[in-house]
């Protein structure tokens, strides 16, 4: 089954139901109820990344793995910039990482992120301050897919999957904010590892917005980004 959670602002909400009905035309899903309540389920289509946390409230995973361009962990109130940094506050998973990130990603000890419990691979190289030295985050550009190995390594064999579709490239125009660094071959390539190598809980695939009706690079990249999803995730 499919949940369609719409929740979030209009966009958000007008996109999830576009991307239900589109993927009914596809052929990959035979009907569909669009929500605003999640209920337990393995696969899930939801608008404002907020919807993420009432998911884990739901399921209670060990672990999070986000795919993002964005790492989420902003502190200063609930929404779709700080509900990772909430989960692990509120102890809804134990530990999460965050792989594509290209902003909010904590450089020094005096950033207002969430830190604990979470490790950030970010899309290009970036560097920290660790107690007075900088130090080089572990990187797609310069490590490729073996940030998946070092993630496992963090988490656990089995997570929770959260896929942010602005952490592709501008041109697919599907989230509402930024967008990251990622070719739709570059995101299939980290999904595909993603899910042999780990036992996924479930997924959801977010930041659904209504410029997807808009773009024909962005409803090609929810399609196939949902057709490997799904051809894995029963």
């Amino acid at each position: 089954m499919v949940t369609f959670l719409a929740v979030g602002e209009k966009p958000n909400r007008d996109g999830v139901v576009y991307v239900a009905k589109l993927l009914k035309r596809e052929g990959l899903v035979d009907d569909y109820t669009i929500t605003e309540k999640p209920r337990e389920d393995k696969i899930y289509v939801i608008g404002d990344h907020s919807g993420t946390y009432s998911i884990l409230r739901a399921l209670k995973p060990p672990a999070v793995l986000s795919v993002d361009a964005h790492t989420d962990l902003m502190q200063d109130y609930f929404d779709h910039a700080s509900w990772l940094a909430y989960a692990l506050k509120d102890r809804i998973v134990e530990r999460a990482s965050v792989i594509g990130a290209v902003l909010m990603i904590p450089t020094t000890e005096r950033t207002k992120l969430w830190t604990r419990n979470v490790r950030i691979f970010p899309a290009l190289p970036r560097t920290r301050r660790v107690r007075g030295r900088w130090r080089r985050y572990m990187n797609l550009e310069q490590h490729g897919l073996k940030v998946i190995d070092e993630a496992r390594r963090f988490l656990g064999d089995e997570i929770y999957l959260t896929i942010d579709l602005d952490v592709l490239r501008p041109e697919y125009r599907i989230a509402r904010f930024q967008h990251g660094e990622l070719t739709l071959k570059d995101l299939l390539e980290i999904l595909e590892k993603i899910l042999r190598d780990f036992t996924i809980v479930a997924v959801d695939i977010a930041e659904v917005s209504d410029r997807v009706a808009r773009s024909k690079l962005g409803r090609r990249a929810v399609i196939e980004v949902f057709s490997l999803i799904r051809e894995v995730v029963s």
